[in-house]
């Protein structure tokens, strides 16, 4: 079967210039609902991704993205939100994207098509089998991660993909493939759109549903947050009131002195049993 971009194929919509401002919003709209759809078919990929980190993790090992341009973004988003959302290390789960640092804010030129430097920043970071490499293009072709997910796998380190294109060479690299069709883009070839927006929605489901699974959450509460602002406080704060059945004041000042809702929690209890 010949490989097909679908994300690089001529938008459903045309003489967008012309539309009213309601129109393209409405329009964008529309497309962006296929987007769960789309989502939830590979949600299978997803579960079989899910339950081979877990073990992993468990044993000290971390997730690495790999990606370009927006790909590339949105990893090193969704890894520079666990250690505030959950109370992990930044080390857990790392977002490498090609061109380094500077590519999340300006594109490096041909970054991206660069077979060996990905496999050469992972094994700058010791990278070895417990560890989880995923990843992301929503072409399915970039070099960059090509070669790094050739050469995990290669060294026997589990591989997932996160691609919008079916039968893509990233698919072929990879353990795991997790094929998001969400069609052609609004803009045509804008993979930033709907490709993007399926990519974020997988990654969080990737890593909130890890999270959870290592004790991050308790009941429904982000228990290990970081008390980075004030809002965050006063949210743990809460918790810690509605857990111990104590006020304000006294639940803060647990909190502050224990610094997570779990670790004001325990050491309450274990404080005062009997």
């Amino acid at each position: 079967m010949a490989f097909v971009k679908i994300t690089e194929q001529p938008s459903l919509y045309d003489d967008l210039e012309k539309k009213s401002v309601l129109e393209l919003l409405q329009e964008i709209n529309a497309e962006d609902q296929r987007v769960a759809l789309a989502v939830q078919k590979v949600i299978p990929q997803i579960e079989k991704l899910v339950s081979q980190i877990v073990p992993r993790m468990k044993q000290g090992g971390r997730i690495f993205y790999m990606g370009a341009g927006t790909s590339g973004r949105l990893g090193v988003l969704d890894a520079s939100e666990i250690p505030p959302t959950f109370g992990m290390p930044p080390t857990l789960v790392v977002g490498l994207i090609a061109g380094g640092d500077v590519a999340l804010r300006n594109p490096v030129e041909n970054a991206e098509d660069d077979a060996e430097r990905g496999w050469i920043e992972l094994q700058e970071r010791h990278i070895n089998e417990k560890d989880t490499v995923i990843g992301i293009a929503a072409s399915g072709t970039t070099p960059y991660v090509l070669g790094a997910l050739r050469n995990a796998r290669a060294n026997g380190i589990l591989t997932a993909s996160i691609s919008s294109n079916p039968d893509s060479p990233i698919s072929k690299e990879a353990e795991i493939p997790i094929e998001m069709i969400v069609g052609p883009e609004f803009v045509t070839g804008s993979s930033r759109m709907k490709s993007g927006t399926g990519q974020k929605m997988i990654l969080n489901m990737i890593t909130t549903t890890t999270m959870i699974k290592l004790g991050r959450v308790k009941g429904n509460r982000m228990v290990n947050m970081q008390l980075s602002n004030q809002k965050l406080v006063d949210r743990g704060t809460r918790m810690v009131m509605e857990e111990l059945n104590l006020e304000y004041d006294q639940s803060q000042r647990l909190l502050l002195m224990y610094g997570s809702v779990k670790n004001a929690v325990d050491a309450y209890r274990e404080n005062n049993k009997g």
